[in-house]
């Protein structure tokens, strides 16, 4: 998309998020994707700038912008280190707006990055069918696990759903509460430099979010405006993938001359870049109308279905045109390959994401007998 059809406060703010993510982030990717590593002082330095609350109000510990220049932010990040990306995803969409929206106290320190939230939704026997969860809350007193939380071993403040009778409420829990444990780190094929852990809780006190049985609601809301942010990761990778082709298109010499003279590379990388501004347009049409206040849960279903597709096939052909060298570590484009998979897995599955598209579209008719 053109610059210019972002304000001058939504490409200020891009562009520190992308100083940023060159130098602070981008030289250290490759070594926190090998050793595994959280980089927890990043987040503090993304506070300080304001980026770890970029659409909460100002007075609450952000900066005061709009959700489009969130969505920005993220892109940049993920450009430089999709694990950075999802860490501020899932802390921001997932976990501090939705404590906003309801008064929580503790959306202040979330904001300014003094902490990191997590959103516990996902069991073993529950992921795209949330509502089979089995984690129960009595009395506000929590028992249960959560598996693949995202920020989960580093977080302070967790947004829990559990089942209280016949519905599911939602539920703010703080780490070190009494019963509360994280019982593992997972090892994942990409975005190492995130943390993915499961959670148990054994009697543990927990302040209601919302009123009793809002739980699912809750956590619905939620996904649709973190579905967009997961959209804008996928563009930043893809981007990502896009520079490093074309620059090695520029540099790497093979019949005579550079292959950027090769038309089937020129194919390549036209549809590269035409596939990954079609995914951002979708992406920021989504943004616009979740910061407006109007209905995108089919706009943000459409926006990451089809971004992530295009971060998983555009990072694939991005090897395919460094080659042998593509399949390396010595390059990150088989990193880019890696982290972009997921994009289709977490917050909705594509299929999930297909199916919401089609209830919008279809409506009774999709109901069985």
């Amino acid at each position: 998309m053109s610059l210019h059809e972002l304000t001058h406060e939504q490409r200020e703010i891009r562009d520190l998020a992308r100083r940023f993510a060159d130098e602070r982030i981008a030289p250290h990717a490759a070594a926190w994707d090998r050793e595994h590593t959280f980089p927890r002082e990043v987040f503090a330095e993304l506070g300080e700038l304001g980026l770890m609350g970029v659409c909460v109000p100002d007075d609450q510990g952000g900066a005061g912008a709009d959700f489009l220049s969130y969505v920005l932010v993220l892109e940049e990040l993920s450009r430089a280190d999709a694990g950075v990306g999802v860490t501020v995803a899932v802390h921001t969409s997932a976990c501090t707006l939705p404590l906003l929206a309801h008064g929580s106290p503790y959306v202040p320190a979330l904001a300014a990055g003094e902490e990191i939230g997590a959103f516990a939704l996902t069991e073993a026997g529950s992921g795209s069918d949330a509502g089979a969860m089995r984690t129960r809350a009595v009395d506000g007193r929590i028992t249960g696990a959560k598996q693949w939380i995202t920020n989960g071993s580093h977080a302070s403040t967790f947004l829990v759903f559990a089942r209280e009778d016949d519905r599911a409420s939602a539920f703010v829990v703080r780490a070190g509460a009494e019963g509360f444990a994280v019982t593992r780190e997972e090892e994942k094929l990409g975005l190492n430099s995130s943390s993915t852990a499961d959670l148990s809780f054994e009697d543990t006190p927990g302040e209601r979010l919302g009123a009793p049985g809002e739980g699912m609601r809750i956590a619905l809301r939620t996904l649709d405006g973190g579905r967009i942010g997961i959209a804008a990761q996928a563009v930043g990778i893809a981007q990502a993938a896009l520079d490093v082709a074309t620059a090695y298109a520029k540099e790497r010499n093979a019949f005579g001359g550079p292959i950027a003279r090769l038309q089937a590379i020129q194919h390549k990388l036209a549809e590269m870049q035409t596939e990954i501004e079609a995914a951002r347009a979708l992406t920021w049409r989504a943004a616009r109308l979740k910061e407006a206040g109007r209905p995108h849960t089919v706009e943000g279903a459409q926006a990451k279905l089809f971004a992530s597709g295009v971060a998983r096939r555009q990072t694939g052909e991005a090897i395919q045109v460094l080659g042998g060298y593509g399949y390396t570590k010595e390059f990150p484009a088989e990193r880019y390959y890696r982290d972009a998979k997921v994009t289709e897995i977490y917050e909705g599955t594509s299929e999930i994401q297909k199916l919401v598209i089609a209830r919008a579209l279809l409506g009774d008719a999709m109901r069985t007998a």
